[in-house]
């Protein structure tokens, strides 16, 4: 496979939920970036990926590779969805959070994923207002914790 092609195989596992198939394209040292508070290991995002199919059933991420150049994959995904299932945040230390039976819809944001040895190393995500896990929660009316 290509570096385009093995984006997109993951993007289609995480899409499908198929977390395990995921997992085995992830390097050991892979990082995510971007729409949370701190850069995030392998483990912790792919517990967060399957915290939002729990939460949303229907998630769509509405993936796709727009380039690469090197080993840089760049790629734009949209999310929508409805939560429709318990929202699993303990390890951002704001608990779990109920259905809320209501959509949302955010905006498209650009990432840029690299490639190394058939492995994808980084995942990060440009921030981008009205897109991201806060903006997730706005739409969804949860209040967030004060510090």
């Amino acid at each position: 496979m290509n570096k385009r092609e093995t984006v997109q195989a993951l993007m289609d596992a995480v899409q499908k939920g198929d977390l395990e198939h995921a997992k085995s394209m992830l390097a050991d040292d892979f990082q995510f970036s971007g729409p949370i508070p701190e850069p995030i290991n392998k483990d912790a995002w792919l517990e967060m990926s399957a915290s939002l199919k729990t939460a949303f059933p229907d998630l769509d991420y509405h993936f796709k590779v727009i380039g690469a150049e090197g080993d840089v994959v760049r790629s734009t995904s949209q999310l929508s969805g409805t939560h429709n299932g318990a929202f699993d945040l303990t390890n951002m230390n704001m608990g779990v959070i109920p259905a809320t039976n209501k959509t949302f819809s955010t905006k498209s944001e650009k990432t840029k994923i690299t490639v190394k040895d058939d492995k994808i190393t980084l995942w990060a995500v440009e921030p981008n207002d009205g897109a991201g896990l806060m903006e997730i929660l706005k739409q969804l009316d949860i209040k967030l914790p004060t510090v």
